[in-house]
């Protein structure tokens, strides 16, 4: 179906027309164009043109996104046209071939719920006869011609038919229509009714393209002479490598690309395997071509096997009285630590061939595991390095990539090596047990090569693809927490356990090394400050509760920083005198009491102890108990083995309530709740099992427990009380917090001999065997003490 109209006889005043409004197009008068038609409103409005055998008004949208465009949304100026064509598609849309009129301007839009229609007004042309408008018709034809010749987008055919065209409005909208501008331009042009303006925005759009058509071809053509240039040069170095292999010989000057690393192949001593290895990838990269990925690869790779050690060690200073010095003079105490580097130094100059051991340093934080290390390499006169393995996830990490892959390099104990240069260095694993596994592998059974001395000769790194000697160096790992190293890992090192400082050792190690330290890092000289043993013992106790002196060094650094200010505001002269009152005034309120306010006589509570990787702590335990059905609640983020422990000791309570005089129906009529402060923070493990038990039974009976009294074992279903581990830490966290009487298993006693002698001498100890052990020492009454021989009695 088609219309077509005069439009002669038909004047467009005021005339209503349906509207089909365009998503991103243009279309000028004298155009045909094929449209596809979709929205309902549109299919409508081509019905109703052919309906009543009107044009077609075709207006364009200001946003083609928007699916049912408003009045807002539309320009006002648009085309009438002719449908010559229509053919209806089997998805229901149209296809339709329109021929544009005329122009005409938007006086009204109608919308409707089916259909939009417009009241417009025609546009005529305005031409002028002037010499003018011929220069322009003129120049933008030539333009054309130039647009067609250089972009070579149009066929030559339409030059010829504009040619022949001599309406100038009509040559102006007939090159509108191969423009290649933007929707807001071709709208602009189609708004412009003056042929002479309009003909001006044609010759500008024209030598605007034409322009950045000829900047295009300028740089594809300087692109493909740069890479012509590139590729004759590459050509040219091939030959000039045929001619010198053919001549047997290099350039005159020797200088070129391969000089080098045959130099450095021929001068590094390597074992007869990685020489071969080497030789063969050398032959590679020769025959590679200049410009290839993989030589640049190669190159890397040869640098490498140049650059390792393979020959090269430190020469070990066997001299035990100067290695003894250079310990003590680094570190206080950790005499065990000690006698084993100097055992190992010993065996070492017996045999100079025996291979090197794999110590595990084992502690809580801040005890010098790290600058152990260091003091270590020292001592020996070996070159130190340090690895840090801490959420170290993919296994390519120990053991190198492949050299497939884009940027691989050799694992952190090849580079770890060939930093030292030496090929028997002190290497220092930091934090083996803070090692994760993933998709991408687990490090830890990677390092079961590199610490196995039975192994570690062969090393093989994925990258270097030669197996490297490994058993000369002496590797030294630290760890916070033994339980976190993975079995097979702990099986191949020797744990050397390293606890936390006693009050005594904190006060030399503050004294011979943090102050000196903080006093130079401070600008200070050593008579500007004068640090007296109560105020030294007042930051240890009151402003630092730890196993390790890391947070005493920051607080020694933070009075050094204000002696400093002070100097350098001239408010000090002489020396300060920091006791106990300026420490206080220096470094503000301080957060922990003298002794623990737990420590303090309460029913219900008792005081247990822990291990963490901290160290040693002291576990405060609160029973409360309620009216209920015999119940017992257990909070404070307790882990299995707690509970369990609790489980035991309630048990105990119940079957034993007539000796220990506690009501025969509380189990009945009494619920029992046990909480643990700090809630936040996991607590397991079956070594607070006396604690609970005392915890529970004084809230039974409404006595409180001894003062300054804390407690540690296993409790069974029959009263025994059985060994726990962490017994030095233990103590020393109990000293630490004022207690000054311990309960623990009596086959931990071998245990106290790793006690310091001065705590040993500060702390009472009982030895116990049986829970009534413990009862005698809780409960000093005769009542109470009566009632554990009545259990004593009975259990016998």
């Amino acid at each position: 179906m088609a219309n077509a109209y005069n439009t002669e006889a038909f004047a467009f005043h005021r005339t209503r027309l349906p509207m089909l409004p365009l998503k991103d197009a243009v279309i000028f008068p004298r155009m045909v164009v094929p449209l596809l038609v979709g929205r309902p409103a549109s299919l409508a409005a081509v019905e109703e043109a052919l309906a009543s055998d009107k044009p077609l008004f075709l207006c364009t949208q200001l946003d083609g996104s928007e699916e049912e465009p408003a009045a807002k949304d539309m320009y006002r100026i648009g085309v009438a046209a002719n449908i010559l064509q229509t053919l209806r598609m089997p998805d229901g849309t149209m296809k339709v071939v329109v021929e544009g009129i005329c122009r005409g301007r938007v006086q009204r839009f109608h919308f409707s719920a089916s259909i939009a229609e417009v009241s417009i007004r025609r546009l005529d042309p305005l031409v002028a006869e002037k010499e003018e408008l011929k220069g322009l018709i003129r120049t933008a034809f030539s333009q054309f011609e130039d647009y067609v010749r250089i972009s070579q987008r149009i066929s030559p055919e339409i030059v010829s038919s504009i040619q022949e065209i001599d309406e100038p409005d009509m040559m102006a909208d007939t090159l509108c229509a191969y423009l290649p501008v933007k929707v807001a331009e071709r709208q602009a042009l189609l708004e412009e009714n003056v042929v002479l303006k309009r003909l001006e925005k044609i010759v500008s759009i024209l030598m605007r393209e034409n322009e950045l058509i000829q900047i295009e071809h300028n740089v594809r053509n300087r692109v493909r002479e740069q890479m012509e240039r590139g590729q004759r040069e590459h050509y040219l170095q091939e030959q000039l490598k045929a001619i010198h292999q053919e001549l047997g010989g290099r350039s005159e000057d020797g200088g070129d690309e391969f000089s080098e690393i045959r130099r450095m192949l021929s001068e590094t001593p390597m074992p007869k395997e990685v020489k071969e290895k080497a030789e063969r990838e050398f032959v590679r990269y020769e025959r590679m071509p200049m410009l290839s990925p993989e030589g640049a690869v190669i190159r890397t790779y040869l640098e490498w096997l140049c650059d390792m050690p393979w020959k090269k060690r430190s020469r070990d200073a066997i001299n035990l009285k100067k290695a003894r010095r250079t310990l003590d003079a680094e570190h206080y105490g950790l005499e065990k630590v000690k006698e084993r580097i100097l055992e190992f130094l010993a065996v070492k100059k017996l045999n100079r061939f025996s291979k090197g051991p794999i110590l595990c340093l084992v502690g809580p934080p801040g005890v010098g595991k790290t600058s152990l290390g260091e003091s270590i390499a020292h001592a020996m006169n070996r070159k130190f390095v340090r690895v840090s393995l801490g959420g170290i996830r993919d296994e390519a990490e120990i053991r190198g990539h492949r050299r497939t892959y884009i940027g691989a390099l050799p694992g952190r104990i090849i580079q770890g090596v060939k930093k030292s240069g030496v090929k028997n260095p002190v290497f220092l694993l930091d934090e083996v047990d803070k090692m994760n596994a993933d998709f991408r592998g687990d490090p830890a059974s990677a390092l079961l090569e590199v610490l196995d001395p039975a192994q570690n000769k062969n090393f093989s790194d994925h990258y270097l693809e030669v197996d490297y000697d490994l058993s000369e160096v002496f590797f030294i790992a630290t760890a916070n927490n033994e339980y976190d190293i993975p079995h097979a890992l702990h099986d191949r090192m020797e744990v050397v356990r390293l606890p936390g400082y006693t009050m005594v050792e904190k006060e030399n190690i503050a004294r011979l090394f943090l102050l000196p330290r903080q006093i130079e890092e401070s600008g200070l000289n050593k008579k500007q400050i004068v640090l007296a043993d109560d105020g030294l013992d007042t930051i240890i106790q009151r402003y630092t509760r730890e196993a390790g002196v890391r947070e005493l060094e920051r607080k020694i650094a933070a009075f050094c920083r204000k002696v400093a200010l002070k100097v350098v505001s001239e408010e000090l002269k002489g020396n300060l005198r920091i006791d106990a009152e300026t420490a206080m005034d220096m470094l503000g309120p301080p957060p922990y009491s003298p002794i623990q306010a737990e420590v303090i006589p309460q029913v219900g509570v008792a005081i247990g102890m822990a291990w963490t990787q901290a160290g040693g702590d002291i576990l405060t335990i609160e029973t409360s108990t309620m009216k209920g059905k015999g119940l017992l609640k257990l909070t404070g983020q307790l882990g299995d083995v707690m509970k369990e422990s609790a489980e035991a000791a309630y048990t105990y309570i119940r079957s034993n309530a007539a000796l220990l005089k506690v009501p025969a129906d509380f189990a009945k009529n009494m619920d029992l709740h046990v909480h643990v402060p700090e809630g936040a923070i996991p607590k397991d493990g079956p070594s607070a099992g006396v604690a609970l038990f005392v915890s529970m039974l004084s809230a039974l009976t409404g006595k409180a427990p001894r003062a300054a009294l804390s407690m540690t074992g296993e409790i069974t279903l029959r009263g025994r009380v059985l060994p726990v581990g962490g017994i030095k830490e233990k103590v020393l966290a109990a000293h630490r917090a004022g207690i000054r009487h311990v309960i623990m298993p009596k086959e931990n006693a071998k245990d106290l001999i790793e006690v310091p002698e001065e705590i040993r001498n500060d702390i009472s100890f009982t030895l116990a065997e049986m829970v009534d052990d413990a009862l005698r020492i809780a409960y000093p009454v005769a009542e109470v003490k009566a009632a554990a021989r009545r259990v004593r009695a009975a259990q016998h």
